[in-house]
């Protein structure tokens, strides 16, 4: 519950912390230094719903594969994976959303060579006030919603399955 607690906390506030140490050992502005303070952001919410997912699977489900002479590694590989897996899929999807469209990590933590999409387009958007750039912020905004669009998409069963399991008693 603490870990959820810093999640709900603004974003900003934890990055803060990051910044002096990063500077000093000169590791301000690449890319993985983001990718490990992003993941280190949402790992409470990750863990708190995928512990969720694990503990609506029947103990039944593994006591009979293993009474049907599997293996503890193969009653997971087999058994439980599959029942597993949409609540994978969906804890994936929704952490990936939460650190795409965390710009303002982004855009602290990267040097401006090495900004991502979403803080580059949340930069531009503030030059919609001349006419001619509305379409290149309309366009900037849809390239922006493409990946989210196709990865939805490609996970929807998945998706749908994942967050209506444990709805249905039965």
């Amino acid at each position: 519950m603490a870990a959820l607690a810093f999640r709900a906390m603004p974003h900003i506030t934890l990055v803060s912390g990051y910044l002096y140490p990063f500077f000093q050992w000169n590791l301000w502005g690449h890319l993985p230094t983001t990718i490990i303070v992003l993941v280190a952001i949402n790992q409470p919410f990750t863990l708190w719903m995928l512990h969720a997912f694990f503990l609506g699977i029947p103990r039944d489900i593994d006591e009979s594969a293993l009474i049907d002479g599997c293996s503890r590694f193969q009653a997971f590989r087999y058994v439980i994976i599959p029942v597993m897996w949409p609540g994978v899929v969906t804890t994936g999807l929704f952490s990936f959303l939460l650190a795409y469209n965390d710009f303002t990590v982004a855009a602290m933590l990267l040097s401006q060579e090495n900004q991502t999409m979403v803080p580059k387009i949340a930069s531009f958007l503030g030059t919609t006030q001349v006419e001619g750039n509305v379409m290149f912020a309309v366009s900037a905004v849809v390239s922006a919603i493409i990946p989210l669009f196709f990865l939805t998409l490609f996970f929807q069963r998945q998706l749908v399955s994942g967050l209506t399991a444990g709805a249905v008693k039965g």
